[in-house]
């Protein structure tokens, strides 16, 4: 069966939520049995957004195969049991790139390069790749319709919608419908302006999706669909939810998936089985016990710059019938105040980053959990700077009082991959062609978990795979005197070189890791490592009530 695609676009305002409400509709319709797969269009002209700052984008969600794509591509792999891969997501920047290279190769035959239709002819070019063999695609077009930077992917699937028929796609749009308190009224005019926006390009919407933060009457339901010539059971509302997750049965229940499958001609396809979804709202809004997480960062001002391990310690909470409470820490706080902000916490988590910027206030941070038996999870960053910290305790390690910690002066139990601080302190140069990844690894590779260690205990197998993402690595040169006083490596690359966990034995739960585990914590199943750390904190929580 050839794909059915959905084009999702938002209008009024940004940050309404596509991507949940796309992947929400995901959910139901794979519930129905059918095969789901979600893209995300980008308008924006960086390649892609791995060397975006996280206070401008959030979060950088990494692949199985190892692209740094969009966050939203994170709702996605939650909400849905599909992997997502670097065709799921593209960005301006990347369309242009790959007109640009075939322009220089001359693929053009010295032809204008035009936007119409050398870059719309790319950008449906990878929406039909993207979509593979699914039964249905997803597209979700990132911006707000009238961006003028967002104009060729809506006039991709202009082109799309018109070359494929009404059968074959449809338009789904996300818009704002506000409640004035002050005259007591739901004012749809922003919704129609959209609308007449989007018809202006060519765009008529077969399914509104009405996002307020109060319920919606059905006289503005109405005058919504009168005005934007849409049916009236096409338009939906969509109010503020207690729980992301409960939005697939919110969207089921005024019969979204019924019109999508009426409209592709889709039958012989069962009523969508939400059950799942209804224990997970279960898990989370009524938990039987509570804890304090410490997440010591450095981009806490913007919390979407850690969304996977905010979920990651939700749906642990979950599992757990437990209320994970996370109180967000800058770094630097700590670097200048000290870690009395730490003292009623009931696990310290490190997540990772990039830069020199608030380190020695994560060192701060791990020492403080070492030292008071506190459970401790780091991540990528989080496990480097644990592995300094246990360092520096010991006086008998050359160089392990440096307070440096940049491309400049190094640590030297940490190093860039593709460099190597030997015994000697002389840094040796590592051929970037060799199989440790060049400058960066990315992706998901597998890792031996060594036996009886905490972390094989945890996964409950030897072998496991996990995604990275991260420039340094522990340097192996002293990996023996660490060892020797204490310090256990829990996990190893495949090849045997690479440290990928390590665990203190004399610690009620002490474990970090190189790798990111909260990129595959989904709320029906969560991910070990985060279930047995809240685990953890719950039982140092009791032993200090």
């Amino acid at each position: 069966m050839a794909a059915r695609f959905i084009f999702v676009t938002g209008g009024v305002v940004s940050s309404l939520g596509k991507g949940i409400a796309s992947a929400s509709l995901g959910a139901i319709l794979e519930a129905r049995g059918l095969r789901v797969t979600m893209l995300k269009l980008d308008p924006y002209i960086n390649v892609d957004p791995g060397t975006m700052s996280p206070f401008q984008h959030g979060e950088v969600f990494v692949t199985e195969d190892g692209a740094e794509t969009d966050l939203d591509l994170g709702h996605y792999e939650r909400f849905l049991r599909v992997k997502m891969s670097r065709r799921n997501a593209f960005t301006t920047g990347r369309v242009y790139e790959t007109v640009l290279r075939k322009e220089r190769r001359g693929d053009y035959l010295g032809g204008t390069v035009q936007v119409i239709p050398h870059i719309t002819d790319e950008i449906k070019r990878r929406i039909m790749e993207g979509a593979g063999d699914a039964d249905v695609a997803i597209v979700e077009i990132g911006g707000t319709v009238g961006d003028i930077e967002g104009l060729p992917f809506f006039e991709a699937a202009r082109q799309l919608r018109l070359e494929l028929g009404t059968r074959q796609a449809m338009l789904m749009h996300l818009t704002l419908v506000p409640f004035i308190a002050t005259a007591g009224e739901t004012k749809t005019k922003p919704t129609q302006h959209s609308v007449k926006e989007l018809r202006s390009i060519g765009l008529q919407p077969d399914i509104l999706i009405c996002r307020s933060d109060h319920e919606i009457d059905e006289g503005s339901l109405k005058k919504i669909a009168l005005f934007t010539n849409v049916e009236e059971r096409a338009v939906i509302p969509l109010p503020d939810a207690d729980s992301i997750y409960r939005i697939p049965s919110m969207l089921q229940k005024r019969g979204l998936d019924e019109l999508v499958l009426e409209r592709f001609g889709l039958d012989g396809y069962p009523v969508a089985d939400l059950s799942e979804w209804d224990r997970v709202i279960e898990g989370e809004l009524r938990p039987e016990a509570e804890v304090n997480i410490a997440m010591v960062g450095k981009y806490i001002e913007l919390i979407d710059a850690y969304k996977s391990v905010n979920e990651a310690l939700k749906h642990a909470g979950i599992q757990l019938r437990s209320k994970v409470n996370i109180t967000y820490i800058d770094s630097e706080t700590i670097q200048e105040e000290g870690t009395a902000c730490l003292e009623k916490m009931d696990g310290i988590l490190v997540p990772g980053g990039f830069g020199s910027r608030g380190v020695e206030g994560k060192i701060a941070a791990v020492r403080y959990a070492r030292e008071n038996k506190i459970p401790y999870l780091g991540i990528c960053l989080g496990m480097q700077v644990a592995v300094i910290e246990f360092a520096r305790s010991l006086a008998n390690l050359d160089g392990a009082n440096s307070t440096e910690f940049d491309r400049k002066a190094r640590h030297p139990v940490v190093a860039l991959i593709t460099e190597w601080i030997n015994a000697e302190g002389k840094t040796e140069v590592r051929d970037e062609a060799s199989d440790l990844g060049g400058t960066m690894r990315l992706g998901a590779q597998e890792c031996r978990l060594v036996e009886n260690s905490k972390a094989r205990e945890i996964y409950g197998k030897g072998v496991i795979v996990e995604r990275h993402r991260h420039r340094y690595e522990v340097n192996n040169n002293y990996l023996p005197q660490l060892q020797s006083a204490g310090l256990k490596v829990g996990g190893w690359s495949a090849e045997d070189t690479l440290v990928e966990m390590i665990e203190l034995p004399d610690h009620p739960w002490f474990i970090a890791c190189q790798f990111h585990p909260e990129f595959t914590s989904t709320p029906r199943e969560g991910h070990p490592l985060f279930i047995g750390f809240v685990e953890a904190a719950l039982k140092h929580r009791e032993g200090n009530v």
